[in-house]
């Protein structure tokens, strides 16, 4: 016990979260216009119950987030997308 007295041994390795850098997948991809007849892509933006995910957990800068926003809620108002669901993904 004398000897391993500087070192610190774990039962298991300790769990280093790694974090991806957040991106904005339209400035990444040159992506202008965001089509609001396009219902499998805005899904991505969508959790479960059919709600905009925020910006701090997509990555999506504040001038996407703001089209992406209006293209959900036109898609919504031509019931391409549903209001709100139990299970949607």
């Amino acid at each position: 016990m004398a000897n391993n007295q500087g070192e610190i041994r774990y039962l298991t390795p300790p769990s280093v979260e790694i974090k991806k850098k957040k991106y904005c997948r339209f400035k990444k991809n040159k992506i202008k216009y965001v089509d609001y007849k396009d219902a499998e892509f805005l899904k991505k933006f969508l959790n479960e119950q059919g709600r905009i995910l925020p910006r701090r957990i997509t990555g999506t800068s504040l001038k996407y987030q703001r089209k992406v926003a209006k293209a959900v809620k036109r898609a919504r108002h031509l019931a391409l997308l549903p209001y709100l669901t139990d299970m949607m993904k």
